[in-house]
């Protein structure tokens, strides 16, 4: 996973592009979780939502790894 592409001209590592990823993954994520009243039984959402982020952010990397 070590790595660049360049976008533009401009070189950008691939754990950024994964991390911009996992960032909309999130976001679509919560919303389901928010809707679905999820929220209501979460202690600490703040935490949660960090938690799901790294959880996102590592499934995104092993997929890109099976794929390439």
């Amino acid at each position: 996973m070590i790595g660049q592409t360049s976008v533009y001209g401009l070189y950008l590592p691939w754990l950024m592009l994964l991390a911009l990823g996992a960032l909309f993954a999130l976001w679509g994520v919560r919303r389901l979780l928010a809707s679905a009243g999820l929220y209501r039984w979460v202690w600490h959402p703040a935490l949660f939502d960090l938690a799901l982020y790294v959880l996102l952010l590592y499934a995104i990397s092993r997929v890109s790894t099976f794929l390439h």
